[in-house]
């Protein structure tokens, strides 16, 4: 946490100031800003009536949501999915390996794209691909098929939630873009996975797979009707493409995609088992380096690589990550605890309105508290709340029902939707203060750890899980002995349950042996997410305490920086 502290050199407390350098923020911050060599001036606000703003919002809410069902409504329908195609889990999965391979890296080539050939066009452009992508995925029937829909899905997603943005920045005036619009442009992005839980089997009862097709079509419509009614304040054009962006784009999609595959897939196959794991993993190194080595050597380059490796970078990097990671609780952790247990979606309807208000009621009070100067302790709140959440979850047992998660996964909802906003806009201020050259490394910064490191969490939690239930497996295995008078009874009383059907004695203790094997795989799961949620929490309490130390070191060293100076006055 303390790489956000530490890109946070704020250079005046004047009101004043602070507007004009948000003024001067915003366009760039969308990416549309010309290069250093081509300054333009930001055309001027113009205010609003309150119903087109609204129906600017509405668009901005249009298009996250059409982005976020269509990233989490496969993800979070997986066994039901594999049956309508006839695969299983692992070829399934490949459906998001294929989502996520070319949207990972898409929005690095997307920044250049729409500065230098305009914002309407690319607008007008990338919703027409999201219909036609979704239009696509009615006609999936088999496997191949799907994994081929899922990759162009994946390319035509990528611009969504760039155009959710914009659109809910539009309407508000300068001063105002970072504080309100910014938390409710990201409170949209991160609405999307309890809704595609919540709405998931309605829409099977009405018409199976296809059904969430048949959504995902309906608002990516909606969504291409208001872009086409409603169109963006037009930014200066630039001609800001050159030969060896293309080089080095092809490189760096290429080692992310190949990343995020593995990331996807790799505790599925298992990272030591499957060869072709290491091999992409191997090619993502390679490629990215020859795109690193091109843009060390460039005058203009891509992205600034140094910039990206500097210290404070990283550190905010890291942090990033880290709270990637500890919101892999709920997005992967609440869900596959629950599945574990043999509860559906539609029996944790009830949890993810509560996530879903929570996450909004987290939006809205970020804008509400979120002000220069405050990120630290809006962090410290949203880093608490995390880890007692984290704790009260690593209490589950196998009795352990939505009901008894209600208060933790809230908490939890809330922090998330509170902790990203004051970190994306210190982040962004302090890009500002670099140049405007400095925009497209750091919005490359914030999508590169949204997106791998949400998959880097699923990995981490879900490999963490496997190791945990093999350890406590074998642990519970090995005290389970017929010999055991305890265990004969419980074996005898499970094996009875099939008396009516099965009359041959070996045949019952079979089946007994059998389902008592069942219970013991199920207790190791549920021991293996408490283990899970409880590292979480200790990750969080972590990140507290450093960024509790930076903070007080930064303190230290300000009062001895002053006290000479104040001496010799």
């Amino acid at each position: 946490m303390s790489g956000i502290q530490a890109m946070q050199r704020r250079e005046s407390a004047d009101p004043a100031a602070e507007r004009r350098q948000a003024q001067a923020a915003v366009p760039q911050a969308d990416g549309q800003s010309a290069s250093a060599s081509q300054p333009a001036t930001p055309p001027p606000f113009v205010p609003m009536h309150p119903a087109r703003a609204g129906a600017y919002m509405l668009a901005s809410l249009l298009l996250a949501l059409s982005q976020g069902l269509g990233m989490n409504l496969i993800t979070a329908n997986i066994p039901q999915i594999q049956g309508a195609i006839g695969a299983t889990t692992n070829e399934a999965t490949w459906m998001v390996a294929a989502y996520m391979a070319p949207n990972v890296s898409l929005s690095l080539a997307l920044i250049k794209i729409r500065t230098q050939y305009g914002l309407r066009n690319f607008a007008e452009l990338s919703i027409l691909g999201f219909v036609v992508a979704c239009l696509l995925n009615l006609f999936i029937s088999d496997l191949p098929s799907a994994i081929v829909v899922r990759f162009m899905s994946g390319i035509a997603a990528a611009p969504m939630s760039t155009l959710g943005f914009l659109y809910m920045l539009e309407p508000f005036p300068p001063h105002l873009k970072m504080r309100i619009g910014l938390p409710l442009a990201l409170t949209n992005i991160s609405i999307g996975a309890p809704v595609a839980r919540l709405i998931s089997p309605a829409l099977f009862d009405i018409e199976g797979w296809h059904g969430l097709t048949v959504l995902e079509l309906a608002l990516a419509m909606l969504a291409f009707c208001l872009v086409y009614l409603l169109p963006l304040t037009p930014p200066p054009r630039a001609k800001v493409i050159e030969r060896l962006d293309v080089a080095s784009y092809l490189l760096i999609a290429t080692g992310f995609g190949a990343t995020a595959i593995v990331l996807v897939l790799g505790r599925l196959y298992w990272w030591f088992e499957a060869p072709w794991l290491g091999e992409l993993l191997a090619l993502a190194v390679v490629t990215v380096t020859i795109a690193a080595v091109i843009e060390l050597n460039r005058a203009n380059p891509l992205i600034d690589v140094r910039w990206l490796t500097s210290p404070a970078v990283l550190h905010f990097t890291g942090a990033l990550l880290i709270f990637r990671i500890v919101l892999s609780e709920q997005t992967t952790g609440a869900s596959g605890f629950f599945q574990v247990l043999g509860l559906s979606n539609d029996q944790t309807t009830t949890l993810y309105w509560i996530i879903l208000a929570a996450t909004i009621a987290g939006g809205l009070a970020c804008t509400a508290v979120m002000k220069p100067g405050r990120e630290p302790l809006i962090h410290m709140v949203a880093l608490a709340l995390l880890a007692v959440g984290a704790f009260m979850d690593s209490q589950a047992t196998n009795l352990t029902r939505p009901s008894q998660m209600f208060l933790s996964q809230a908490m939890i909802a809330f922090a998330g939707a509170l902790f990203l906003p004051p970190a994306v806009a210190s982040g962004l201020m302090s890009a500002l203060k670099k140049g405007p050259n400095y925009i497209l490394s750091f919005v490359i910064l914030f999508l590169t750890t949204q997106s791998m490191g949400g998959l880097l969490g699923s990995a981490v939690f879900g490999s963490f899980i496997t190791l945990r239930e093999k350890f406590h497996s074998n642990h519970l295995v090995e005290h389970l002995a017929l010999t055991d008078p305890l265990v004969a009874q419980r074996v005898a009383q499970l094996g009875n349950a099939y008396g009516r059907t099965i009359t041959d004695k070996t045949l019952l203790s079979a089946e007994g042996i059998a389902a008592l094997g069942q219970q013991a795989t199920r207790e190791a799961n549920v021991l293996a997410y408490n283990d899970a949620f409880l590292m979480i929490a200790l990750i969080a309490v972590a990140a507290l305490a450093a960024l509790l130390l930076h903070l007080a070191y930064d303190t230290i060293r300000n009062r001895t920086a002053v006290s000479p100076a104040a001496s010799q006055t």
